[in-house]
């Protein structure tokens, strides 16, 4: 078949083959990031994440993955600068926050707030060049600020207003915790920043890239993004890797709760990846960050669970290619930050908005609307009867 030949809308199961969520099936071309899972190296526009995340900042890091290039010392100046002028929400986004159940899951808030952006911002003007930049930088600068308003929000206070002389990462740090955070602490969150902003075409990436392909506004873009990010199978299971060792309780009893898990054949959290079969490169990174953490602030007990299971994990999973994922001690660096279990996804997604951006710019250059076909396996040529004529007994009634 042609690459470019129209496909009907529905085919039978013998025409074609069926991949489950497209699995292995390219969808499109990208120069974003590369990821070699059976070397477990992971590159952002052909940097290697290591060096990255030793050299460089996530603002830097940003510009690379939307622009293509490292910007020149000018060019990261005045981006920088870009963001700090607009991390400040309109009061209208805070008001409108204030109006969301306490109860309710800060992701949620965050999709919402992200959408309302668009009524303040969208010009549907993605064909000019101010319109594409301004938009980035409202967005990476917005998102932070917006996750931390709805921490104190729903805990009764007012949010706290940036600050200018505070970099990207120790802003976000003090908007969430009420007070300045110790320098080393807002470096190792930056670093963290920079390994979840990208990773290829991912669920949420993949949905930021449908929803740009039908040319709608950046902010609409980016909140399908958040919706898609905010699953279960996708987000979060940095949280649920922490839930795990705190149910494990110490190192000695990660031989037998492993050996019960996969007796029942019951998935790992934090183990495993549908890219890498060797350690992903994050979670490497992030261990030695953990230990950082650990060396400064004081250790964290789940952390000697967390090292425990990895090395009964070895032997009994790696010969399947599950290692340790980035999820696996995310958490735990997280937790020794101060930032609330349930606050874990949303810092996912700002970091991630960079490389959401950056794939909304990519799929702007040579866009063609998504359409994938279907295999139908419903009736064929049914009749209408009329109400008092229809056999009840074969219609199953609505769940209500």
């Amino acid at each position: 078949m042609k690459e470019n030949q129209p496909l009907h809308t529905s085919q039978t199961s013998d025409e074609v083959p069926l991949r489950p969520g497209l699995e292995g099936v390219p969808v499109t071309r990208s120069a974003i990031c590369d990821i070699d899972g059976l070397q477990g190296k992971l590159s952002y526009r052909g940097y290697s994440i290591a060096e990255l995340t030793a050299q460089s900042s996530f603002l830097e890091t940003s510009y690379l993955l939307i622009w293509g290039n490292l910007p020149n010392p000018q060019q990261l100046r005045d981006f920088e600068k870009e963001i700090q002028m607009h991390r400040r929400v309109s009061f209208r986004v805070r008001d409108m926050m204030k109006c969301f159940p306490a109860s309710g899951h800060p992701m949620d808030a965050l999709q919402s707030s992200a959408a309302s952006l668009g009524l303040f911002y969208s010009r549907r003007a993605i064909d000019n060049p101010q319109y594409v930049y301004d938009a980035v930088v409202r967005l990476i600068a917005k998102i932070p600020t917006m996750v931390a308003a709805f921490q104190l929000i729903r805990k009764g206070q007012d949010p706290i207003q940036p600050r200018d002389d505070l970099a990207y990462s120790a802003n976000f740090l003090y908007m969430l915790t009420e007070r300045e955070q110790d320098p080393l602490a807002a470096r190792i969150f930056d670093k963290c920043l920079i390994l979840h902003a990208e990773h290829s075409l991912n669920a949420s990436t993949f949905s930021a890239r449908v929803t740009a392909s039908t040319l709608t506004d950046p902010y609409a873009v980016v909140a399908s993004a958040v919706g898609t990010l905010a699953g279960p199978l996708h987000g979060g299971a940095n949280e649920d890797v922490l839930t795990m060792l705190e149910t494990i309780g110490s190192p000695e009893n990660a031989g037998s709760y492993l050996d019960q898990a996969i007796a029942k054949k019951q998935k790992i959290m934090g183990f495993g990846h549908r890219e890498y079969r060797v350690k992903d490169p994050r979670a490497s990174i992030l261990q030695e960050l953990a230990e950082e953490l650990f060396a400064r602030f004081g250790s964290d007990e789940m952390y000697e669970v967390a090292k425990a299971l990895e090395k009964e994990a070895e032997p009994r999973l790696g010969s399947k290619g599950i290692y340790p994922n980035v999820d696996f001690y995310s958490g735990l660096v997280y937790r020794k930050l101060g930032i609330p279990r349930d606050l874990f996804t949303p810092i996912f997604a700002i970091s991630r908005v960079s490389g959401w951006l950056a794939h909304w710019r990519e799929q702007l250059g040579t866009n063609r609307i998504f359409r994938p076909s279907q295999i139908y396996k419903g009736e064929q040529n049914r009749k209408w009867l009329p109400p008092e004529q229809r056999n009840t007994t074969n219609l199953q009634n609505p769940q209500i």
